[in-house]
């Protein structure tokens, strides 16, 4: 499996996607930016690039990413936690050697990225 979506997380995604129109995927992947280098990206998306997407279903969830995300967040899982400030995604990327202090970005072995301000 590419990545893990936690029960929890497919729970909070599955409501979230109520308020969104038929056809709706989750976006999961990485831009460059951040302290570390890279940031997660995690949205809704309607459009699929058959050229540049995959596409697959995790527990029961529709995810597309970009190709070229795939070996950054291989084996990644994708959580939600709740506490009593909220609750929130929490990503855990086996693949990040250094993760920002703010936790918003990481850096791998293989992909850098290009540092930024927090």
């Amino acid at each position: 499996m590419m990545i893990t979506i936690t029960d929890s997380a497919r729970d909070q995604i599955k409501e979230m996607m109520k308020e969104e129109t038929e056809g709706v995927r989750l976006r999961f992947g990485v831009k460059g930016g951040g302290c570390s280098g890279l940031s997660y990206a995690l949205g809704f998306e309607y459009d699929i690039n058959e050229e540049l997407d995959k596409t697959f279903v995790v527990n029961e969830i529709p995810v597309v990413m970009f190709s070229q995300d795939m070996p950054i967040v291989e084996n990644t899982v994708i959580d939600f936690k709740q506490n009593m400030m909220g609750g929130g995604f929490a990503i855990d990327n086996p693949n990040a050697i250094a993760n920002c202090g703010c936790g918003s970005s990481f850096r791998t072995k293989e992909n850098a990225g290009s540092p930024g301000d927090c």
